[in-house]
């Protein structure tokens, strides 16, 4: 148990040190090689050709885990930290950009799949699980929070009643516009767009158009897919 704590605790000082030392030198080739190369060592893994551009912050690397190919940019947050099995996961191809804020919290996994762009000034929370398809856009400001607070007792602070934690699933090529606000418990389908500005607090059914606050299905994308497929065939 005491050696145990003891790597623990030198693996602490290594991600201290390092990400310190290096997120501040200039993003060119020599910046992005030294942190991708040095980072090997602290990190639960990362892949070939990954760039990381300077002032990116990482905390509790070991639960960090980047595919290859993935793009992050400055300003950028990455907090594993508040729980041993926290995982973040960025697969190949994965491109955070400016300021992008995860947070995993507490026993929290959250999965960005293949070729995800996720834009500017995004924030993606636990504590709830979060699961992000492959190739979906999400456009700069969207929030996608999994989690609820409590707050049925109006004797009780709301802080301290606790929170739920359902988790949100965002499946394969969707696009979330600009602002997008998606709440706990919820699972975007397929294929769907989500206007910009709008609150997800429902089920979105695959491959539809979402707008509003709430958010409600104003058409289906599969009705203009059928509808081209009889033109391509007349």
């Amino acid at each position: 148990m005491n050696n145990h704590g003891y790597i623990s605790k030198w693996k602490k000082i290594q991600e201290t040190v390092l990400t310190n030392l290096l997120k501040g030198i200039p993003t060119n080739f020599v910046g992005s090689k030294l942190r991708t190369s040095l980072y090997r060592n602290i990190f639960g893994k990362i892949g070939n050709s990954v760039y990381i551009q300077h002032g990116v912050e990482f905390i509790n690397t070991p639960c960090i885990e980047i595919g290859n190919n993935v793009q992050i940019l400055r300003g950028v947050n990455l907090d594993a930290s508040g729980d041993k099995n926290n995982k973040i996961y960025l697969a190949n191809g994965v491109g955070l950009n400016y300021g992008v804020d995860i947070n995993a919290l507490r026993n929290t996994c959250i999965y960005i799949d293949e070729s995800t762009f996720i834009g500017p000034y995004v924030c993606i929370a636990g504590p709830g699980n979060i699961k992000i398809g492959k190739n979906c856009l999400i456009a700069a400001h969207t929030g996608i929070f999994a989690n609820n607070h409590i707050f049925s007792d109006p004797t009780q602070l709301i802080g301290l009643q606790g929170i739920t934690r359902e988790g949100i699933v965002i499946e394969n090529d969707c696009w979330l516009g600009s602002g997008v606000k998606v709440l706990d418990g919820v699972t975007i389908g397929k294929g769907s767009v989500i206007g910009a500005g709008s609150v997800v607090t429902k089920n979105i059914p695959c491959f539809s158009v979402a707008v509003g606050v709430p958010a409600r299905v104003i058409k289906s994308r599969n009705t203009q897919i059928a509808e081209s497929s009889m033109l391509r065939l007349t």
